[in-house]
C-alpha cells in the first residue's frame, strides 16, 4: 500500500485519479520540514522521514508559488508567507511589477527503501547525515572519507503550471488560488475537475503514476 503523507484528504482523492482505486491511503505524519531554496530537497527529506516512520512506500509533496518578478519568491516559503503576510499582500507586492508572470510548482518525493534505475526523473541521494550515523555497513561506525552516502534514495517528480498574478477572484480553492490566473481563470474560479486537470500537483502525479505502474 502506498501512503500519501498529507493532512489534506483532497490530495489523496486527486492521487486516486491517477492511481488504481484502493492503492493509496492517507498518512497523517508531521515530519520536520527542512529549509531550502528549492522544493526538491524538502520533498526528498520529508519522504525519507516518512519512510522511516511508516516502514513502507510513501509519497510526499512540496509545492509553492514562484513569481518571476520577485526572483521566485515566495517559492518554498509559500506556506509561511501565506500565514504571515496573506495572499492579498503578495498580490499588492506583485501589482507594482512590470512582470507578473508566475508559476505553481509541485515536487513529489517517493521512497520505498530501495534504489532506482536511471531515468529522466531526478533521484535525490543526499541523505548524508543518516549515512554517517549508520556507517558503511549500517553498524553505527563512521563512514570513511569518500565512502558512498547513497542511502534511502528518493525519486522526484515535478509538475509545473504557468500563469500570472491578478487581483483576487473566485470563491473556490485555497491558498494562493484566488490570485493565480491560468488561461483566463483563477484557480479559485475553476471547479475541482477543471483545476485538477491543469494543476501542478496533477501533472506531477501523472508522471509519478506512469512510472509507478512498472515499479
Amino acid at each position: 500500500m502506498l501512503r500519501y503523507v498529507t493532512t489534506n484528504p483532497g490530495k489523496v482523492r486527486e492521487a486516486e485519479r491517477y492511481l488504481r482505486d484502493g492503492s493509496v491511503e492517507r498518512l497523517d505524519f508531521d515530519y520536520p520540514e527542512i529549509q531550502a531554496a528549492e522544493l526538491g530537497p524538502i520533498a526528498a527529506q520529508g519522504a525519507r522521514e516518512a519512510y522511516r516512520h511508516a516502514g513502507g512506500p510513501v509519497l510526499v509533496d512540496d509545492a509553492g508559488l514562484f513569481v518571476e518578478g520577485l526572483d521566485g519568491f515566495p517559492g518554498p516559503y509559500s506556506s509561511y508567507v501565506e500565514e504571515t503576510l496573506g495572499i492579498e499582500r503578495v498580490h499588492d507586492i506583485a501589482a507594482d511589477l512590470d512582470d507578473r508572470r508566475a508559476a505553481f510548482r509541485c515536487v513529489l518525493g517517493y521512497c520505498d527503501g530501495d534504489g532506482f534505475a536511471a531515468s529522466p526523473d531526478p533521484i535525490d541521494r543526499g541523505d548524508r547525515d543518516a549515512a554517517a550515523a549508520a556507517g558503511p555497513n549500517g553498524e553505527g561506525k563512521p563512514a570513511d572519507e569518500g565512502e558512498s552516502a547513497d542511502v534511502l534514495p528518493v525519486k522526484l517528480f515535478e509538475g509545473y503550471v504557468p500563469g500570472r498574478i491578478v487581483a483576487p477572484r473566485g470563491e473556490g480553492g485555497f491558498g494562493y488560488d484566488p490570485i493565480f490566473e491560468h488561461d483566463g481563470e483563477t484557480f479559485a474560479e475553476m471547479d475541482t475537475d477543471r483545476k485538477n486537470a491543469v494543476s501542478h500537483r496533477g501533472r506531477a502525479l501523472e508522471k509519478f503514476a506512469e512510472w509507478y505502474a512498472d515499479r
